[in-house]
């Protein structure tokens, strides 16, 4: 379990923060009073992040920040101290935030700090600047953030490492930069990806006034000095995250299935245009599967909703990012498998049925619930996408028909 380190002189306040984090979040709290206490700690422990008033009494002066810090720990300020030069000398260390306490609510805001870095580590953020140092000063904040970053010299890099790493969250891009400048790597990615499921923020020491606007018609969604503080960097790439978070929720809502978490009937519907539009326009050959349970009606109704999200999980894990796995009716699946033949296909599913044979989900030690997948599949060739998804079809009714636990293909 995660840790956090508390360091507040005042005992009743120290006590008081570690209460409410105990109510809000799954940590596990320690308590220094004292700069001295605080390096016993940091001994034994690694922290997930430290919190930390400056005016100690073996540390008066915030050395507490600096030990804190040395021992690779990430650190939020909650202190009393509203004198701005002295928390502007604090916000140049690499510091998560300085929090004033002045009141309750000041505590429900590091709280808030805390799950904004335990959800920042499932974001990858791509940095992209001809710069070395630019690039490792941000890799520095970012990485303190809790993100996952990829650093980059210029546009093409960047495009290569997006095709490798669909799952990037967020770009920051330079704008004058060799080989590919930032604006055409904006261009370029958004006639991949919509507003929506990348953020791109600009950063520039430009001083021409129109490059802002000249970024943000061409796709960006934020723009930013390269004269930032770390305060506003902080802040804009919060911004730009949550947004994110809130679409893809909004998203996930009415195109997931709630059982599996995998694409829904609608969400294939919607796109099937766009999966005939990439059919027609490779010469690759795909896949096209449907499997199902088998026997799923005998299978008891507390049990079923556990089946499918396992054979959901077997699915996902057998497949590349580039292909499609939707939960298409009630216990029916639709797979795309892109770029691939009859061989690699069979092999993919037929290790599918092989898992699904082999897994065993145990409720108790008496109650194991077992089941079997049948399979059809069809190679897209010349036929159109509906044929293709009406040959798998027919396969699986024959796959059922000749007692179901196989894998048929014409």
């Amino acid at each position: 379990m995660n840790k956090i380190l508390i360091v507040e002189d005042n005992k009743t306040l120290a006590k008081l923060i570690a209460t409410k984090i105990k109510q809000e979040l799954n940590f596990e709290i320690d308590v220094a009073y004292s700069l001295k206490e605080a390096k016993l700690f940091l001994c034994m422990y690694k922290y997930f992040v430290v919190i930390t008033d400056l005016n100690l009494p073996d540390a008066p002066d915030g050395e507490i920040v600096d030990y804190v810090l040395s021992k690779d720990n990430k650190v939020v300020i909650l202190s009393g101290n509203i004198n701005k030069d002295f928390r502007k000398k604090m916000l140049e260390k690499n510091i998560i935030d300085y929090i004033n306490k002045s009141k309750i609510s000041d505590i429900d805001y590091v709280i808030t700090t805390i799950l904004r870095l335990q959800n920042n580590q499932k974001h990858k953020i791509l940095v992209v600047d001809a710069s070395m140092q630019v690039r490792a000063k941000m890799k520095t904040m970012l990485k303190n953030l809790c993100f996952k970053v990829i650093t980059v010299a210029h546009g093409e890099e960047a495009l290569n490492i997006l095709e490798l790493n669909p799952d990037i969250s967020l770009i920051l891009t330079d704008y004058k930069m060799p080989v590919v400048d930032g604006l055409e790597l904006t261009k370029e990615v958004r006639k991949i990806h919509g507003k929506n499921s990348i953020k791109i923020i600009a950063i520039s020491s430009d001083k021409d006034e129109s490059t802002n606007a000249l970024f943000l018609k061409h796709g960006a969604n934020d723009y930013i000095n390269k004269d930032f503080t770390r305060e506003e960097f902080s802040c804009r790439i919060h911004s730009s995250i949550e947004a994110l978070e809130t679409i893809n929720l909004l998203t996930n809502q009415t195109s997931r299935d709630s059982i599996t978490g995998l694409y829904n009937r609608r969400y294939f519907l919607q796109h099937m245009e766009k999966c005939k539009d990439e059919i027609k326009n490779s010469n690759e050959q795909y896949a096209i599967a449907i499997a199902s349970i088998d026997k799923f009606e005998n299978i008891s109704i507390e049990h079923k909703n556990l089946v499918l999200s396992t054979l959901g999980d077997i699915l996902k894990s057998n497949m590349s990012y580039k292909d499609l796995v939707v939960k298409y009716d009630d216990n029916e699946f639709y797979i795309i498998v892109k770029n691939t033949n009859l061989s690699e296909a069979t092999d993919i599913f037929n290790t599918v049925i092989t898992e699904a044979n082999e897994c065993r989900i145990h409720l108790s030690d008496e109650n194991v619930v077992k089941f079997t997948v049948s399979i059809g599949l069809a190679i897209h060739q010349d036929d159109t996408l509906e044929e293709s998804i009406n040959h798998a079809d027919m396969m699986l009714y024959n796959a059922k028909q000749n007692s179901g636990n196989q894998l048929l293909f014409d």
